[in-house]
C-alpha cells in the first residue's frame, strides 16, 4: 500500500462514506449535458434562490477548495530581456512552455526570489563568491508563492480570519483575503510596493502568460442572515462588488458551492484587472494552455463518477468562458490533461480500489474538441487498479496505473476519434511523476514495491527513479533505474513537480530526498516488506543520467550539518534546514532550504559558498 495500513483503510473509507452521504441528497437526481452548461443570473433574487434550494451536504462549508499542487525546465529569462554577462540557468519545472506557474522560488539567473515563512528573500546569487542578501519583504500572511516579470515581483497572500468570541456566542462570518501584490524591484535592495490587487476567499491557482498573471480565488457562496455576500475585487484602495448578473452557473445541484473568480492582471501596466465569476462546486485541478483554463469539477450522481470542464478562453488580458462538458471518472492531476492542435485529452479514473477484494475502478482516455464534446475515448483499461502518473507529449500519452504491479501504458492519439493502446510495461513499483527525457524516453519518479502475501496489493518501499525507452511503442523497457533508501523514504517530487531539476544537456538530474534506512539488528530473521525505515538523512540527490550510462549518483547535499538540527527533524515537523529546491546558474548547482542557500560545483559538487538567510 501507498500509505500506512491505518491510513491506507481510512482513505479507502473516504469516497464510500462521501459517495453514501451524496446519496442521500441525490438519489433521484440526474443531471443532463445540458444542466452542466453555463449561464448567468438574471438577477440577485435567482442566486439568492439558487442557495436556498439546492441541496448542499455542508452549507457551511467555508469555500477553501482541496489544493492540488497545480513539468519542462526552461532555460530562458522569466521575462524581461536578458541580463548582460549572466549565464544559462534553470527555471521553474513547468507543464506548458510558456505558461509559467507560480512558485515559493524563482530566479532570473542573476537574484533568486524565496518564499520563507511569511516573507520574501531577495538574493544576490551570481556570481556565487557575491551571494548576500539584498533584502527581505515582510507580510502578514500566509504566502502561496512569487511569478517575476522582469522588474516586477509578484507576490501570491492569503489572510485568514482570527476569530474571537464569548461563550455560546456563535462565530461570526468574516470571509479570508487573498492578495496578489506587485513590486517594483528595480532596485533590489529597496524593493518598492507596486499594486495591490485582492478578493475575498482562498487563493487556488495561478499562471503567468506574457505579462498577464491569471488568478483563480475560491470564495464560499453562502446565504447568511438570508443575505449572500458576492465576490469583491479591490484594486489599490477601489472596492467593486461583482454583479449577480454577471456571475455564470450551471443548474447542477452540489455538496458545497463557490465563487471561482478568474482575474487577468497586467503587471508591467496599471491597467484595471478583468475578471470572470463563476458559481461551482468542488473545484479540483486546473490545467491552463497557452490560449485556454481549463477547471475540472466533481458532478455527482448516484451510482456514477463523472468530471466537469468548463472551458474559458484567455488571450492578453481578455477572459470568456466559452464550453462545458463531463467526462466518466475523476482526475488525478493538473497532468491528466492537454491541449494539443485543437482538442482537450483528458485520463479519468472511475470505480475504487479495494486492495483484498471488490476492486471497481477502471482507467480512461477521452479526446474532447473546443466545445468539449467527446470525439474519442479509449475505456477500461487496467481494471483493479487507478492512475498513478499521467503525461501527454503531441500524440502519445503515457499513464502509469498501480495495484500490486506497475504496467506503463504507451497510448496513441494520432486520431483523436480512436486512441489505441500501442505497447504496455510491467514491473515492479510505480511512478508518482513523469518527465519527458526526450520524445523516445522518460522519467519516472515514484517507489518500488514488494508484492503483499495476502491481499492484491503492494508494500511500497524505497524511492525510485526509472528511465523508459519507448522508442519501440510496443515493446517500452525500463533501461534504468535507482532506489533510494527502505520503506518511509520520500520526496516532494512525488507530489510537487516544481521540486524536480532536470536538463538533459547537462546530464543532470536533482531532487529533494527524506532518507528513511532499515536497522536490520532490529529483527530476527528476515525483515518483513511493510517495515519502516528509521529517518537517517534530508537533502539533495545529484544524478548523472544518459541514455549511455543510466542513473549514476554524483552525490549529495544536505543543509542539516549537525545533530541537534537532526534530531529536531522528522516527517511530520521538518527543519527548516530540509532541502526544498534546487537550480542552476552557468555551472553552479543552489540548493535551497528555508535557512540557508548552499552553492556547489556542478563539476565535483565542491561547495563554493553558502547564505544564510533570515
Amino acid at each position: 500500500m501507498k500509505k500506512s495500513p491505518l491510513i491506507a483503510l481510512f482513505l479507502l473509507l473516504v469516497p464510500t462514506i462521501i459517495s453514501g452521504i451524496a446519496s442521500l441528497y441525490f438519489q433521484e437526481y440526474r443531471p443532463t449535458l445540458e444542466d452542466t452548461r453555463l449561464r448567468r443570473f438574471t438577477s440577485y433574487e435567482e442566486l439568492k434562490s439558487f442557495l436556498k434550494t439546492s441541496p448542499q451536504i455542508s452549507p457551511y462549508y467555508d469555500g477553501r477548495m482541496p489544493t492540488t499542487t497545480w513539468g519542462v525546465t526552461l532555460r530562458t529569462k522569466e521575462g524581461g530581456a536578458q541580463a548582460p554577462n549572466v549565464p544559462d540557468y534553470s527555471t521553474t519545472n513547468i507543464q506548458v512552455e510558456g505558461v509559467d506557474e507560480s512558485d515559493v522560488m524563482k530566479t532570473d539567473g542573476e537574484y533568486i526570489y524565496l518564499v520563507s515563512e511569511n516573507s520574501v528573500v531577495i538574493i544576490k546569487a551570481y556570481p556565487p563568491e557575491e551571494a548576500r542578501v539584498l533584502s527581505q519583504i515582510k507580510l502578514n500572511g500566509t504566502l502561496s508563492g512569487v511569478f517575476i516579470n522582469g522588474d516586477r515581483l509578484v507576490i501570491f497572500e492569503g489572510e485568514f480570519p482570527i476569530y474571537e468570541r464569548q461563550a455560546f456566542d456563535p462565530y461570526p462570518y468574516q470571509a479570508p483575503r487573498a492578495f496578489v501584490k506587485i513590486y517594483d524591484i528595480s532596485d533590489r535592495e529597496n524593493p518598492a510596493s507596486r499594486r495591490n490587487v485582492s478578493l475575498d476567499g482562498y487563493y487556488f491557482n495561478s499562471r503567468m502568460i506574457g505579462d498577464y498573471v491569471y488568478v483563480v480565488i475560491n470564495q464560499a457562496a453562502n446565504v447568511n442572515e438570508e443575505q449572500v455576500g458576492l465576490p469583491k475585487i479591490y484594486s489599490d484602495d477601489q472596492a467593486t462588488e461583482i454583479s449577480a448578473s454577471d456571475i455564470y452557473y450551471s443548474n447542477v445541484s452540489d455538496y458545497y458551492y463557490a465563487f471561482t473568480t478568474v482575474v487577468a492582471i497586467n503587471v508591467q501596466n496599471d491597467e484595471e484587472p478583468k475578471h470572470e465569476t463563476i458559481l461551482l462546486g468542488g473545484t479540483s485541478v486546473m490545467y491552463v494552455s497557452l490560449n485556454n483554463i481549463f477547471v475540472t469539477f466533481p458532478v455527482f450522481e448516484t451510482g456514477d463518477e463523472k468530471t466537469g470542464i468548463h472551458r474559458v478562453r484567455i488571450e492578453n488580458g481578455e477572459i470568456k468562458y466559452e464550453a462545458t462538458g463531463e467526462v466518466p471518472g475523476y482526475v488525478l492531476n493538473q497532468f491528466s490533461m492537454d491541449e494539443y492542435e485543437g482538442h482537450f485529452r483528458i485520463a479519468t479514473t472511475t470505480g475504487h480500489v479495494g486492495w483484498f477484494s471488490g476492486s471497481t475502478s477502471k482507467n480512461n482516455v477521452y479526446v474532447l474538441d473546443m466545445n468539449l464534446d467527446i470525439v474519442g475515448s479509449l475505456e477500461d483499461l487496467a481494471p483493479g487498479e487507478k492512475i498513478y502518473s499521467a503525461r501527454f507529449m503531441g500524440n502519445r500519452c503515457y499513464l502509469v496505473t498501480f495495484k500490486k504491479i506497475d504496467p506503463l501504458f504507451v497510448i496513441d492519439l494520432t486520431d483523436p476519434k480512436y486512441p489505441t493502446v500501442l505497447g504496455q510495461l510491467k514491473i515492479t513499483g510505480y511512478s508518482d511523476y513523469l518527465h519527458p527525457y526526450d520524445e523516445n524516453h522518460l522519467i519516472g519518479i515514484g517507489k518500488e514495491t514488494v508484492a503483499a502475501e495476502e491481499g492484491n496489493f503492494a508494500w511500497y518501499q524505497g524511492v525510485k527513479i526509472s528511465l523508459f525507452d519507448v522508442s519501440d511503442v510496443s515493446m517500452p523497457k525500463e533501461i534504468a533505474k535507482y532506489e533510494i533508501g527502505d520503506r518511509g523514504t520520500d520526496s516532494p517530487v512525488l507530489s510537487d513537480h516544481k521540486a524536480f531539476l532536470f536538463d538533459k544537456s547537462k546530464n543532470l538530474l536533482v531532487m529533494p530526498v527524506s532518507v528513511a534506512e532499515i536497522d536490520e539488528a532490529k529483527y530476527q530473521g528476515e525483515v518483513p516488506p511493510n517495515a519502516y525505515g528509521d529517518f537517517v538523512w534530508q537533502g539533495a540527490y545529484v544524478f548523472n543520467i544518459s541514455l549511455d550510462q543510466g542513473l549514476t549518483l554524483r552525490g549529495r547535499i544536505t543543509h542539516i550539518e549537525n545533530d541537534t538540527d537532526f534530531m529536531k527533524s522528522d516527517y511530520f515537523a521538518p527543519s527548516p534546514y530540509f532541502v526544498k529546491r534546487s537550480l542552476y546558474i552557468g555551472n553552479v548547482l543552489y540548493t535551497i532550504s528555508d535557512k540557508k542557500i548552499k552553492m556547489n560545483s556542478l563539476e565535483n559538487l565542491a561547495e563554493i559558498n553558502e547564505v544564510e538567510l533570515p
